[in-house]
């Protein structure tokens, strides 16, 4: 499923858009350059699942928990992750495979780790503040 966007106001319905594709799938990877509005969208798609929380990049915490109507919602940036023993370290299993929601930004440090079955979200920028949104959904 692909949706641009002109502007940041209409991540709301994209965020809803993607709840909707997902057919309650709860992991997903987050796909895109730096700066092109992951963890902007990331906002607006914890708002439409019910955190009222304060969403922010957990670049240095490496994963950000956050409260939601079903439970809780686990936020990961690996962007600053240097190997995959410090995946284990924070017991990422325990994370990725309790059933919650996981929100993956910069999957590509733990490729290997991923389950089986996720939503795929790449973001493209197409212009200013035009982005392309992209869903795919992996089985392997």
């Amino acid at each position: 499923m692909q949706i641009t966007i002109n502007s940041a106001s209409e991540l709301p319905t994209v965020a809803k858009e993607l709840l909707t594709y997902a057919e309650g799938q709860k992991f997903f990877i987050f796909e895109g350059d730096m700066a092109a509005g992951k963890t902007t969208f990331i906002k607006s798609f914890c708002e439409a699942i019910g955190v009222e929380d304060v969403v922010s990049s957990p670049t240095f915490s490496i994963v950000n928990e956050y409260e939601s109507n079903d439970g809780p919602v686990y936020h990961f940036d690996f962007y600053r992750l240097k190997n995959l023993q410090e995946a284990y370290d924070i017991g990422y299993e325990e994370y990725f495979y309790s059933g919650n929601y996981c929100l993956i930004e910069w999957p590509s440090k733990v490729e290997e780790l991923l389950p089986e079955e996720y939503i795929k979200v790449e973001i493209t920028v197409t212009g200013n503040e035009q982005r392309l949104f992209e869903f795919t959904t992996i089985k392997e």
